[in-house]
């Protein structure tokens, strides 16, 4: 009964949004007092099926959460076929490279069915690190993490000396 009231009384859309961000890895260590603020910087889009998200080489602004339907990431061969590179479900995240860099996009995303998506503009993600920084570091971390990992998976299926990397910017 006390959970029926205090859903009532507090806005239901609030707390279903809430909830399915919650189970989203990159806000991990957002508290619930702090949800308000990441609603308050993410945007909403729906798209229809065959619906292009964003195409190969468009530049990236943007990470896009996938709350409902199916998205297909896809890319151009060299020979000019598309290769299918995955299919993305509910509670998936992409472009996040987008948030760290303004680079141009390595693949496509399509919406299979009817797609229901929260964007997180690299912008908006500033101005969390600037006046919310509790939920900037925290979406920070998991990005660090998340491509951290990435980069172990492919160093440690190629031998690669730190010869033969390429400098990024003086990073190396």
């Amino acid at each position: 009964m006390l959970h029926w009231i205090r859903n009532f009384v507090l806005d239901p859309e609030f707390n279903r949004k809430r909830k399915f961000l919650q189970r989203i890895s990159l806000f991990q260590g957002i508290s619930r007092r702090e949800f308000g603020h990441l609603f308050q910087a993410l945007v909403i889009r729906s798209y229809a099926p065959g619906e292009i998200l964003f195409h190969e080489g468009d530049v990236g602004r943007a990470l896009f959460i996938l709350e409902s339907g199916r998205v297909e990431i896809s890319r151009e061969t060299a020979g000019g076929a598309i290769a299918q590179l995955a299919i993305l479900n509910p509670g998936d995240y992409f472009g996040e490279m987008s948030l760290l860099d303004e680079r141009p996009r390595s693949a496509t995303a399509a919406a299979m069915d009817p797609v229901r998506v929260h964007l997180l503009y690299k912008t908006e993600l500033e101005k969390l690190v600037r006046h919310v920084p509790h939920i900037g570091a925290a979406i920070m971390t998991h990005l660090g993490m998340l491509l951290a990992a990435r980069l172990r998976s492919i160093t440690d299926s190629v031998p690669v000396s730190l010869a033969s990397t390429v400098k990024l910017k003086g990073v190396l």
